[in-house]
């Protein structure tokens, strides 16, 4: 099969305050060959996205080089169109006036833009809403107009950007069971679907090969083959097999970053993505109770709380962070504290919290140690995320913050003022 596509080396970042610039892609290599659906999978924000945008020729790299077809993208591709997460559609146009635009910008003749607007609009099976305008149109509907003016312009390459992460679930599974079909029955004037997303059932289910995308800085850590015909089982073995195969993929390298990490030494600057206390509690909860019992695959509790990648593994890692839990080998299983806490009444449970952040979280036990050495026993904000902007961005120092607020105010190590901002031990534990 030829190449569609191939990127190499792909560097791009983004200017910072202050001079420095924020690393968002890094030796980025992939292909797309003729026939072929390739999934991108990892977090929202890892920076797939942005590489979409490349491709589409919207952006420019830093570093590296992209080429469509063997012809180098150094500008917008006719030949690649995009689906968005958001339906992005004009409310004023009606369906068919939605559709139309890509070709219009063509310069194709008026008869010819309708006439194949209107073979775009039945193969999408939105025969009967041509007048109809998007307000009219449940948001299934919506993303099927923005499928149909996608490939109204018979794009050698289709972008899809978590097409399906706005629907509801049955909407979307719909949706999905709909264009594997026109795929696999060649009835879709495309040669190659490149798919962002970040649920790993979701990329087994369509893609042939799927590209595990690492963060801070992005960059592809695997590119798995997916060995199942079409159409596929949800409820096979083998289905079951690859899914559970991602999951360990993706947990090592999670794990692996940790240690890194912790080898690193104790800092501050440890980059820490909010998860509440209440989510915290509640997997640990969820994990004790039968038929758990303590320990369960990933892929089954994810099914089981109805929890995507961005959900789940934000919470296992805080978990595993806190000593209230270990992840490995696509497994997470709770510590002798973790099922402490799981057992605890409430003044339990804000103990071992707070014991946790003071031992594992270097950040909170710096912001609890100037509180109590300051007369006033309070600090600004300013204070810490002038700290922070030393080793990480605005918003990952933000983010961490916002983080710690929460954490603390659970384990009652120390409170936070959001209008003045000012961090106290008001009601120090």
């Amino acid at each position: 099969m030829a190449d569609l596509l191939e990127v190499h080396n792909v560097r791009r970042s983004f200017p910072r305050s202050g001079g420095e610039e924020l690393l968002v892609l890094e030796d980025v290599n992939l292909t797309l060959k003729e026939g072929e659906i390739v999934g991108l999978l990892g977090r929202s924000g890892s920076g797939k996205s942005t590489l979409l945008r490349l491709i589409a020729g919207l952006a420019k790299p830093q570093g590296g080089s992209l080429s469509y077809m063997g012809t180098p993208i150094q500008g917008p591709v006719q030949g690649v169109a995009m689906v968005f997460q958001g339906f992005a559609l004009f409310p004023w146009m009606t369906v068919l006036e939605n559709v139309q635009l890509g070709l219009e910008a063509l310069g194709l003749p008026q008869a010819e833009v309708r006439r194949r607007a209107l073979a775009a609009i039945d193969l999408i099976g939105l025969d009967g809403y041509e007048s109809a305008y998007p307000r009219e149109l449940s948001g299934g509907m919506r993303q099927r107009v923005g499928f149909a003016r996608a490939v109204v312009v018979h794009p050698n390459i289709l972008l899809m950007d978590e097409p399906f992460s706005a629907l509801d679930v049955l909407t979307a599974e719909n949706l999905r069971t709909d264009l594997i079909e026109l795929w696999a029955n060649r009835k879709l004037p495309i040669k190659g679907i490149l798919l962002v997303t970040h649920n790993i059932e979701e990329a087994v289910l369509m893609c042939d090969r799927v590209l595990l995308f690492s963060s801070n800085p992005a960059k592809v850590s695997a590119d798995i083959p997916i060995h199942l015909p079409q159409p596929r089982d949800r409820t096979s073995p083998q289905f079951e097999d690859y899914v559970d195969k991602i999951y360990v993929e993706m947990t090592a390298r999670r794990v692996e970053r940790m240690r890194n990490q912790a080898a690193q030494g104790p800092s501050i600057a440890m980059a820490l993505n909010h998860v509440s206390p209440n989510q915290i509690s509640g997997l640990i909860e969820a994990l004790a109770a039968p038929p758990y019992n303590g320990k369960a695959d990933l892929p089954d509790i994810a099914y089981e709380q109805e929890l995507e990648v961005d959900e789940l593994f934000p919470v296992a890692e805080a978990m595993q962070l806190l000593r209230l839990a270990d992840v490995e080998g696509g497994d997470i299983k709770l510590t002798h504290m973790g099922k402490r806490f799981a057992d605890g009444e409430m003044n339990e449970r804000k103990e071992i919290f707070s014991r946790a952040l003071m031992d594992r979280v270097p950040l909170a036990a710096h912001i609890r140690k100037v509180l109590d050495e300051r007369a006033s026993h309070s600090a600004p904000k300013t204070r810490f995320l002038d700290e922070l902007e030393d080793h990480m961005t605005e918003d990952a120092a933000e983010e961490a913050l916002k983080t710690i607020v929460s954490w603390a105010r659970f384990g009652e190590l120390f409170s936070y003022d959001d209008d003045a901002a000012l961090f106290s031990l008001e009601n120090p534990t």
